[in-house]
């Protein structure tokens, strides 16, 4: 159109007049571009997705029965609101199961949510005002710093590095940043570096925000994730967290129901309440038959007890394969993530400058995606959700990716 009006309008947030005309091209289009060309170039050979941050599996059976049954149900059919009861008791005894909390109200400290990146979303709305600050650690899951700046909002960055256990130093914040913070965001089992938490680092945590007058917003997607004698760790455990925080948990990663957007929120009262407000302004609730779902998911831990031992096996295999091309692998506590830095060059071979040129040789030249961060640092993100059915399956694609890697002279 030669008056086309409509490019003038768009909100300054996403780009305003600009919107839809610059060409950049961010990193996770840029991974799907070049597997689809990957692909293309090499119709006989099979790209290994070492980047996907999902679950490779299905929900449990008895989930997906219990889905059905309720979805037949005509009582189910109504919007849910702010959710039902039944989900929120069982996220109190889940709650107090697996984390060993047996203090939370369901009705007024508990909340579910269509999904934790709805539910990050939403909570800046809650708290920011134009010129409030969000910190938040490096690399990371970037909703609520994105809808922070939405609400004129501004973003400070802690770098997560492998010298302080990628915990973020809280004492590294200006005085000038923490007048005018609100929200501390945190997420542990860690997104991308696998790191967790200690008890210790939740108490100082609390110390801090008490201090320093922050809500604390812990984003425990992966919580219950762990290995190797690791216990599942939540930030509510901590004596005073309740007074400082909310918790984020979901179902996608630790129930393997990552397409049925359902996960809850728990801690302080007010700030549940404040949440609750702003989603009655969002959505109308999950499908009832998902919480449900949800909900007789929540009552058996053990399911993912059982994925846990899945990812650590995988965790154990593929770290030795990485160990044995050069890598330094320190096999993580928790997550379905191993971060690790990149090489500097191949032998006679190409250099690299940053983590996204190493995850643009590996796709292109060897069909093997990853995630490239730079944010602290040029390392790469290994993904053990690849695609596998069976163990005898799984172990054909291990050795696949060591006869790709481990032809190769990495240095270091």
């Amino acid at each position: 159109m030669a008056n086309d009006y409509l490019q003038k309008l768009f909100a300054d947030r996403i780009g305003g007049s600009q919107f839809g005309l610059k060409k950049e091209i961010y990193k996770f289009e840029k991974i799907k571009r070049a597997k689809r060309k990957a692909i293309l170039a090499n119709p006989t050979m099979q790209l290994i997705d070492l980047g996907v941050g999902e679950p490779d599996s299905m929900a449990d059976q008895l989930v997906v029965k219990k889905l059905a049954d309720e979805a037949s149900k005509s009582e189910n059919r109504f919007y849910a609101d702010n959710g039902i009861s039944e989900f929120k008791i069982a996220a109190a005894t889940y709650m107090k199961e697996v984390f060993s909390i047996d203090d939370l109200d369901p009705e007024t400290e508990i909340n579910h949510a269509i999904g934790s990146k709805s539910a990050l979303a939403m909570l800046p709305t809650a708290f920011i005002n134009p010129g409030d600050i969000t910190i938040m650690p490096t690399p990371n899951y970037p909703i609520l710093g994105t809808h922070t700046k939405y609400l004129g909002g501004e973003v400070v960055f802690l770098p997560l590095l492998a010298e302080n256990s990628f915990l973020p130093e809280l004492n590294s914040l200006s005085e000038s940043v923490l007048e005018r913070a609100k929200l501390l965001y945190l997420n542990y089992p860690n997104n991308p570096t696998g790191a967790v938490a200690n008890r210790e680092f939740f108490e100082e945590v609390v110390r801090f925000a008490k201090e320093n007058e922050l809500i604390v917003i812990h984003d425990a997607a992966y919580g219950a994730l762990v290995f190797d004698q690791e216990r599942p760790l939540s930030f509510l455990s901590i004596p005073g967290a309740k007074d400082v925080g909310i918790e984020l948990h979901s179902l996608s990663k630790s129930f393997n129901m990552t397409g049925w957007r359902i996960g809850f929120i728990a801690g302080n009262a007010k700030l549940v309440s404040a949440f609750a407000t702003v989603k009655d302004n969002y959505d109308s609730g999950q499908f009832v038959p998902i919480q449900k779902a949800a909900a007789h998911a929540l009552l058996h831990p053990e399911l993912t007890e059982q994925i846990a031992a899945k990812y650590s096996r995988r965790h154990d295999l593929l770290g030795e394969i990485l160990r044995d091309c050069g890598f330094e692998v320190k096999k993580p506590k928790g997550s379905f993530f191993l971060y690790t830095k990149i090489p500097r060059s191949v032998v006679n071979g190409p250099r690299f400058q940053s983590a996204e040129e190493f995850s643009q040789y590996l796709i292109k030249k060897h069909l093997i995606s990853t995630v490239p961060w730079d944010d602290a640092g040029p390392y790469v993100r290994f993904s053990v959700t690849f695609q596998a059915d069976g163990n005898e399956e799984e172990q054909r694609v291990l050795e696949e990716i060591k006869a790709r890697l481990c032809t190769l002279k990495f240095i270091f």
